[in-house]
């Protein structure tokens, strides 16, 4: 076993999804095509959005390109790292590798969450307050409310590098695990880490529960606000909170089942994993595309454009 200075451990050894060699392959076909559709799909609603006049104009949608740019950079700290050991049998990450997949996974993460809690005030407001919306959601407060975001996120991720550097690891190696998360890493420290899962859970399972928590009783509010409003604005303000509680759900749900369970881990720890950091921001441009008829429309000038666009160039 390779040992750093002061004690630290070289590298750990991820056992990674499966060993099986057969099944490897297979879940790199699946996992790849997964990933090209994160990618694209992010993509897509970012020059979408960056593309409408309209859509850049509303604070909806501007929250929305920041999201699909946190959910491509999220899927780019694991998912490469994933499909390389896919085709390899000795799946190896080095101590600094592993702390930066802590860092920039805490960091985006805990910046969508404050993010999609930023979205929900921001339907709060529309709904509740429409007469006054575009003056309560000015750009500058958009700007400031994203800025508080990440700030937010690096705030988090900071704390969660100094909880695992301060470590020593002077014992086993393995992570049974496809990537790097404070929860499998401290199991592997030489002390007792009791107090580091309570302040791990006071950092990311609260952090994830408060949240969730705040988002629930945003929505509940806004579903009891409709209840007066006219028909028609009750369907698209449906649409538009079904849309949000979806990803609300797919994202909190799996953080709070992994973060706020110390002293333990389950075998479908990985799923959950899996859940969070790859299918969720695959499901985030179908969520906001499909059942959202202002991307759609925007979508659909986009194509025009891209046609006589390139009809021009080839004439």
């Amino acid at each position: 076993m390779q040992k750093g200075n002061n004690s630290k451990l070289s590298e750990f050894v991820l056992l990674g999804l499966s060993s099986s060699w057969e099944l490897q392959l297979f879940l790199f076909l699946i996992f790849f095509m997964v990933y090209l559709a994160i990618v694209l799909g992010n993509l897509l609603i970012l020059v979408t959005v960056r593309a409408d006049a309209h859509l850049l104009q509303s604070p909806m949608y501007y929250f929305l390109g920041h999201l699909s740019f946190i959910d491509l950079c999220l899927s780019c700290v694991t998912v490469p790292k994933m499909l390389a050991d896919f085709l390899r049998q000795g799946k190896t990450i080095s101590f600094s590798g592993c702390l930066a997949q802590i860092y920039f996974l805490h960091f985006l993460g805990a910046s969508e969450m404050f993010l999609l809690t930023v979205m929900a005030y921001d339907r709060y407001v529309a709904i509740c307050n429409p007469l006054h919306y575009l003056t309560i959601m000015n750009r500058q407060l958009c700007f400031q409310l994203v800025c508080a975001c990440w700030c937010g996120g690096f705030i988090h991720s900071i704390t969660q590098v100094i909880l695992v550097i301060q470590l020593p690891f002077c014992g086993p190696n393995e992570l049974d695990n496809f990537y790097c998360d404070v929860p499998q890493v401290i199991k592997l420290a030489c002390m007792n880490t009791y107090v580091v899962e309570v302040l791990m859970i006071s950092n990311s399972g609260l952090l994830s529960l408060i949240c969730f928590l705040v988002l629930i009783i945003s929505y509940a509010v806004i579903l009891m606000t409709l209840k007066t409003r006219f028909r028609q604005g009750q369907i698209k303000a449906l649409s538009t909170c079904a849309s949000h509680l979806t990803v609300v759900s797919l994202i909190f749900v799996p953080c709070v089942f992994i973060y706020l369970r110390p002293f333990c881990s389950f075998s479908v720890d990985k799923v959950f994993s899996v859940f969070y950091t790859v299918i969720t921001p695959m499901l985030n441009p179908l969520i906001y595309t499909l059942r959202n008829a202002d991307m759609k429309t925007a979508m659909q000038k986009l194509r025009k454009k891209h046609v006589i666009f390139c009809y021009h160039m080839e004439a």
